[in-house]
């Protein structure tokens, strides 16, 4: 259309108004008292960081010597997205009905998931997204589907439960959420899963899927889970994965 930018793909940056303009909006804390200083000190902080003309729109006191501010600058830098590569779980998804037919037609026999939310972590919203049978944003969990057996255990399921019951229901999958990343818990506890699955030899016998926020399917397989999912995953993306593995890895 006449009047419309092409956007040039090999240096892209934000935009706000206009096409280019490299506006963004960021907000952080800083631990210093609210007042003029403290303002000041978010710009200052924002201008080294690269933006030019930050200005501060927005600070509200914490409390406690602790400010908060929402800071608008112009971004400087560019990326090149034609170059970008990510891994990921590259598959076409199936919806459930799809995988209740495919598990019918190829596995003829229930598909057993047990998942949780491991360690310390106490937050369910992940696992239970994945897993209860409302799901999450119109998307039913793994409950729901025919010949899929899930078991949800919940939060704060020591690594060592978690392989018990793998092992008593005979499990083929596994999934793990973890939600809370603070100084990179997750990956301690991630990691700590793999290495006991594969003390007891069960590592090649289960499948086994890690998910949450901060969890990508390149640190999955770093860390040496079959695939990770992160924000945006619902209940048929995991399922998919599983029953297409169950398949490809003879487990019928």
């Amino acid at each position: 259309m006449e009047g419309i930018q092409k956007v040039d793909l090999t240096k892209v940056k934000p935009y706000g108004d206009t096409l280019n303009d490299g506006m963004v909006q960021m907000s952080f804390s800083l631990p210093v008292p609210y007042g003029d200083e403290a303002c000041e000190a978010a710009r200052q902080l924002a201008a080294k960081m690269g933006f030019d003309d930050p200005a501060v729109v927005y600070s509200k006191d914490l409390g406690v010597g602790y400010t908060y501010f929402v800071i608008y600058g112009k971004c400087t830098h560019t990326v090149d997205y034609t170059t970008i590569e990510v891994p990921k779980v590259s598959m076409e998804f199936m919806d459930r009905h799809e995988v209740e037919d495919y598990i019918s037609e190829n596995i003829k026999r229930d598909v057993v998931i047990v998942g949780a939310c491991t360690g310390t972590d106490a937050h369910t919203v992940g696992i239970d997204a994945i897993m209860n049978m409302k799901g999450f944003d119109g998307n039913y969990g793994l409950e729901r589907y025919k010949g899929i057996e899930a078991i949800n255990m919940g939060s704060q399921v020591p690594n060592e439960e978690l392989i018990a019951k793998a092992i008593e229901l005979k499990a083929d999958a596994i999934l793990v959420s973890q939600v809370v990343t603070q100084k990179d818990v997750h990956i301690a506890n991630l990691t700590q899963l793999v290495e006991m699955m594969e003390a007891e030899g069960l590592r090649d016998k289960i499948i086994l899927v890690c998910g949450g926020p901060r969890i990508s399917h390149e640190l999955a397989q770093e860390l040496g889970y079959d695939a990770g999912f992160g924000s945006g995953s619902f209940a048929n993306h995991v399922a998919t994965f599983v029953v297409k593995q169950v398949v490809e890895r003879n487990m019928i």
